[in-house]
């Protein structure tokens, strides 16, 4: 998979890793032909996501370049607004906290998606549409045994208890979730302890989980709530008492010149995006993670399987 390269940018992208034919999504003939550039983050389910993309354009006849797996939030941004890469799915939560610079989350979703849209249109002529209902927030989690054990069910017996005994709640973070304001600062300044007398060990995302449920490594881990990990390990998520975590729900991201020139690419992805709910999105995580397949397989057959698009070929 393609990744940042430093300060040189990005590689110019790959061919997917598949073709596929049209289904309910028939070719349009102002988008044949048309280049587009598909991005993602680097974890499992922006990499779905980003097929998911790739493989719904390419129904409709574009010639989609893949550049999934981009390491990092910002570098994906970065991409974005430098023009290396058309579209992406990016999170109303992300958007709202760490691109726009604002420390409050909107309770509601869909009031959430839409100052995200209209503040970033504004500000940096980036356009959202077709949100998804999906919502993959951050939560801690813990093992049963370790629920049992420390009696933590909540966020906030959760920061009780680093006051208390941190190596007790010694918990297992990735590194940008460390740094985020919609991370652990926030969680340490929301449930009243401080970030630096937290005892923490760095991990990549995809061995935390392991890690937490076995308590190896730490007590509490760092997930995302649409991970099928949790449910495949039997993890506990602390219960957010404080609403502190905003909502994450994926939408297309365009900026706004390109969405003008092909107004097309919102008519094929909203319908798509209208499909992706919390227990779709977990469900093909989880055949990632837990059943070993490849994310493009994986987003493929997902839109065969709803007749967005048809299997040709390999």
């Amino acid at each position: 998979m393609t990744a940042a390269i430093g300060a040189c940018g990005l590689a110019s992208g790959s061919t997917p890793p598949f073709t596929v034919g049209a289904g309910s999504i028939k070719n349009i003939p102002a988008l044949d032909g048309v280049k587009v550039t598909v991005g993602s983050k680097e974890f499992t389910e922006q990499v779905i996501l980003g097929y998911i993309i790739e493989f719904s354009l390419m129904a409709a006849g574009a010639d989609v370049r893949d550049l999934t797996s981009i390491v990092g939030s910002r570098s994906t941004r970065d991409s974005q607004t430098q023009g290396q890469v058309d579209i992406t799915y990016e999170y109303t939560g992300t958007g709202w906290i760490n691109y726009l610079g604002n420390e409050k989350p909107i309770p509601d979703s869909r009031k959430q998606f839409e100052a995200v849209r209209d503040e970033d249109l504004k500000k940096n002529n980036i356009v959202w549409t077709a949100v998804a209902p999906m919502d993959n927030t951050y939560a801690l989690a813990a093992s049963p045994e370790v629920v049992k054990r420390t009696g933590v069910k909540t966020l906030s017996e959760y920061g009780a208890l680093v006051n208390k005994d941190p190596a007790a709640a010694r918990t297992c973070l990735e590194t940008e979730f460390r740094s985020r304001q919609d991370g652990f600062p926030g969680v340490a300044k929301t449930y009243g302890f401080p970030v630096t007398k937290a005892q923490v060990s760095i991990l990549q995302t995809g061995i935390i989980y392991q890690a937490t449920a076995d308590a190896s490594q730490c007590a509490f881990g760092e997930v995302f709530t649409t991970d099928g990990r949790i449910k495949a390990l039997g993890l506990q998520l602390l219960t957010d008492d404080k609403q502190f975590f905003p909502h994450y729900n994926a939408a297309i991201v365009m900026r706004e010149a390109y969405a003008k020139e092909h107004p097309d690419i919102e008519k094929v992805m909203t319908p798509v995006s209208d499909k992706l709910t919390n227990d779709v999105i977990t469900d093909l995580n989880l055949q990632v993670d837990v059943q070993g397949k490849e994310p493009a397989e994986v987003a493929r057959d997902w839109l065969v399987k709803e007749g967005f698009v048809s299997r040709t070929g390999s």
